[in-house]
């Protein structure tokens, strides 16, 4: 009993020194403003990336798009509002991370419409507006806005080469490991192939068989293709 008694006591403690630590960390006024909208949030990869440390900016949520959210979370709509409240719950994570600095802000009076105030504040500001809206990506850059574009992230660091594909490598040196061979991708992703250390020199045709990615980077794991499937 004891045991348990400690125990809670030090999760009680834990949890309270965290909150602390994220609710007096200094904010910095010099930083970017981004301004996230609804469809950012319901989409929820901003979680991740905010994890990362990636996000060059202060991350501000207008009430006005909170209560955009709750309004669809209780609406009929069983998609809608399962998302919607997928997006409540990202809003919520968001405040608990420790690498970049969430802050909800007041912007008056329900009436108004959400996306009209997310690019007031952002102009006002000299922000930013994070959003999937294509719409609002439109008008935004009409008022000369910046806009981020978690699709645009998504494609300019996408994979260049999928595992099946068949290349041309050339066998730069040999493998950490016994019999195999390496080379390297036009986009600079190493390629591991095996029963290759004798080809170094050489350009092959392989076969990209496997991806694997380490906060170090990507690697890729082939094999040589057989003459008869050149």
């Amino acid at each position: 009993m004891e045991y348990l008694i400690l125990l809670i006591v030090f999760v009680i403690f834990c949890e309270t020194s965290f909150l602390l630590l994220h609710k007096y960390r200094p904010l910095s006024s010099n930083r970017k403003k981004i301004y996230i909208d609804t469809s950012a949030l319901i989409d929820g990869r901003i979680l991740n990336i905010a994890k990362t440390g990636f996000i060059d900016g202060d991350l501000i949520i207008l009430k006005s798009v909170l209560r955009e959210l709750q309004l669809l979370a209780d609406g009929k709509d069983s998609e809608k509002r399962s998302r919607a409240r997928f997006g409540l719950e990202t809003v919520s994570e968001l405040e608990r991370v420790i690498n970049v600095n969430t802050e909800i802000i007041d912007d008056g009076e329900e009436r108004k419409k959400v996306d009209d105030e997310l690019l007031k504040f952002a102009k006002a500001n000299k922000g930013a507006v994070l959003t999937l809206d294509y719409n609002l990506i439109k008008v935004a850059e009409a008022e000369k806005i910046e806009t981020l574009n978690i699709n645009d992230l998504a494609l300019a660091v996408r994979n260049d080469f999928l595992p099946g594909e068949k290349v041309i490598l050339k066998i730069t040196e040999k493998g950490a490991n016994r019999g195999q061979g390496v080379g390297h991708l036009p986009n600079g992703t190493m390629v591991v192939v095996g029963n290759a250390a004798n080809k170094v020199g050489e350009e092959l045709i392989v076969e990209l068989n496997k991806l694997h990615e380490t906060s170090s980077g990507k690697i890729f794991f082939a094999r040589i293709v057989k003459s008869k499937e050149k």
